[in-house]
């Protein structure tokens, strides 16, 4: 693992940080260069990118930091360590979700469109900042010493947990493209991405070590998938059987 890239002076540059802030340029442009065939302005983007960026990491790093609470009690000081690692992809949907729709309908922006347009773009970007999670040697697998690879930070065999997100995420993302290049319903691509990475993230989740049980043999991340999953599949039946 490398959680340091490099150090210039008193600058050091943290993997973790690196692959998520690229994770962002790249996406939000690709989903800038989208916005043209979609006839919404590529500022539009841009701006949906600032506000939902900044709001969802506050969001997965507050949901990180409760689901973790003993241990920031007890070390006060790493609550602002972001470089560390710590973001929950769930956290970050609420609140990064929230704003970037009270930001729509401030702008008087079509919500659903304009979801469709930038979820395969979050998908890459998840998968992106996987790599940074498995650079800098957080959330690892189980023990395994004929499946795993040696984590330095745990001096242990793990199953590379993250190496299997993020190439589930990057096949989410080739689908909604194909679909984005179809013919669909507003709100289709969206809660299809939904749909299909809460069912990745629930079978992965089998495979992770830092998320204990919480109830029927199934972790907190597992639960939440089942609720966002099946809230999906309800709104993707109410919006295919719609007629407009």
């Amino acid at each position: 693992m490398h959680p340091v890239i490099c150090t210039i002076g008193p600058l050091t540059i943290y993997s973790y940080g690196l692959m998520t802030a690229i994770a962002v340029v790249i996406s939000t442009a690709l989903a800038a260069a989208r916005a043209g065939q979609e006839d919404i302005k590529p500022e539009i983007i841009f701006n949906l990118s600032f506000v939902a960026v900044i709001s969802g990491v506050i969001g997965a790093r507050i949901f990180y930091i409760v689901e973790n609470l003993g241990y920031y009690l007890q070390n006060p000081a790493e609550t602002f360590m972001l470089q560390h690692g710590g973001l929950s992809w769930f956290g970050g949907l609420v609140l990064g979700g929230i704003s970037a729709v009270i930001y729509l309908k401030n702008k008087g922006i079509p919500l659903l469109k304009t979801l469709d347009l930038i979820a395969p773009f979050i998908a890459l970007a998840h998968a992106i900042g996987r790599i940074g999670c498995l650079l800098n040697g957080c959330c690892f697998g189980r023990e395994s010493f004929q499946f795993g690879i040696y984590f330095p930070s745990q001096g242990k065999f793990l199953i590379p947990t993250q190496i299997y997100s993020s190439l589930a995420l990057v096949l989410i993302f080739i689908f909604l493209r194909y679909l984005q290049d179809r013919p669909h319903k507003e709100g289709q691509i969206f809660f299809t991405y939904l749909l299909v990475y809460c069912f990745f993230r629930f079978i992965i989740e089998f495979w992770r070590a830092e998320h204990p049980i919480v109830l029927w043999g199934l972790t907190l991340f597992q639960l939440i998938s089942i609720g966002v999953f099946i809230f999906s599949l309800s709104m993707l039946v109410s919006i295919l059987r719609a007629r407009k």
